[in-house]
């Protein structure tokens, strides 16, 4: 017999490569979700919305629907507004996340800012992605299409990863090929498999 609903966290840097590693978990039939997406989701919701209304002033377009650029601003020069925002919807995609990952023997869930909101303590298990500081630069300047130095400043703006221990986490590691990743998330997915397997 299996212990079923395990909650398995994807973090890493930016540029660290967490989609091309939830694809590949995906590829092997699990079910994979992200809270980049639940965010997205969130800001189409009109009583999501209206409480941003209250929180931060008029933030509606004509339509109903968020203006984003007008929250940006609202919140661009001011550490207390953006702690508030993350305070009020940082619980929200959590509790989306649970809600779509219960029923599933094992569920994956991306979470960029793991570690930096102390969400590792409600996971069963957490996969960390490490790769090189240049690589990861790299990534951000191909995906974003921005200028090095700004790339530079996106990952310096972040968690340092080498200052961390990753001793009970799942480490993988994105410094060679495609094939070579796709082998340590297969190895992971073993390892994951078996670690959560309970004799009856």
């Amino acid at each position: 017999m299996t212990q079923n609903n395990i909650k398995i966290a994807i973090t890493g840097g930016i540029g660290s490569g967490k989609s091309t590693v939830a694809d590949f978990i995906r590829q092997a039939g699990y079910p994979v979700f992200s809270c980049d997406k639940i965010y997205a989701e969130l800001l189409t919701d009109s009583d999501f919305i209206d409480m941003l209304c209250r929180e931060f002033g008029d933030v509606k377009l004509a339509d109903g629907s968020l203006d984003r650029k007008k929250l940006s601003n609202v919140i661009f020069n001011s550490t207390e507004k953006r702690k508030r925002l993350d305070e009020l919807t940082h619980p929200l995609i959590m509790r989306s996340a649970f809600g779509k990952m219960s029923g599933f023997k094992i569920s994956f869930l991306e979470v960029p800012l793991l570690f930096e909101n102390g969400f590792e303590k409600l996971f069963d298990g957490v996969i960390v992605i490490l790769r090189a500081e240049e690589e990861r630069i790299n990534a951000i300047v191909a995906r974003d299409k921005i200028s090095k130095n700004k790339a530079v400043l996106r990952l310096k703006s972040q968690l340092n990863y080498k200052n961390l221990s990753f001793a009970d986490y799942y480490v993988t590691h994105n410094d060679y090929n495609l094939d070579f990743l796709k082998e340590c998330v297969d190895t992971t997915l073993f390892l994951i498999e078996k670690s959560f397997a309970k004799p009856l």
